[in-house]
């Protein structure tokens, strides 16, 4: 199996590979709304796709704030490439990508612990395993339901 990491330029093939993802994700990404939303979000972000043989197995979509800080917006790795370094890849890129644009934090929003979710337990591990900090919880920033956390990473010059 090749693996290739590549940065995808084009607007609609952004939004394909995104919407093809994301449904394939229904313990992440099981609600439409959200899913017809990051198709349009990600066709003016940076975004990166995984590879594997020239099928996209994973992708991440970079909103950048203002000079200072740029947010995982949205990302997605296709379950049975889970815990393979698909999603560490991408991270790589993420990172690289946005220390080039002179960034110094990477911001990224996710479902809280308070809520019981087997794959946002994963998650969570996940972006703590990179260097993510909780730094705060919205209770109410999606809905009751579903608390954010808020995590962040300093990724400028110390």
């Amino acid at each position: 199996m090749e693996t290739e990491i590549r940065e995808i330029y084009e607007k609609e093939e952004k939004s394909e590979i995104c919407d093809s993802i994301l449904r394939k994700l229904p313990n992440w990404f099981g609600n439409e709304e959200a899913i017809a939303d990051y198709k349009i979000q990600v066709r003016n972000m940076g975004f990166c796709v995984a590879y594997i043989d020239e099928k996209a197995i994973g992708f991440i979509a970079v909103k950048e704030h203002n000079k200072y800080t740029a947010e995982i917006c949205v990302m997605g790795v296709l379950t049975d490439y889970h815990r393979q370094g698909m999603g560490k890849k991408l991270f790589d890129w993420c990172e690289s990508y946005c220390s080039s644009k002179g960034n110094e934090f990477l911001t990224v929003k996710t479902l809280d612990g308070s809520r019981a979710s087997k794959s946002y337990e994963k998650t969570r591990l996940f972006y703590l395993s990179l260097g993510f900090k909780p730094l705060e919880v919205f209770p109410l920033f999606w809905d009751k339901d579903n608390p954010c956390l808020f995590l962040a990473k300093y990724i400028g010059k110390l």
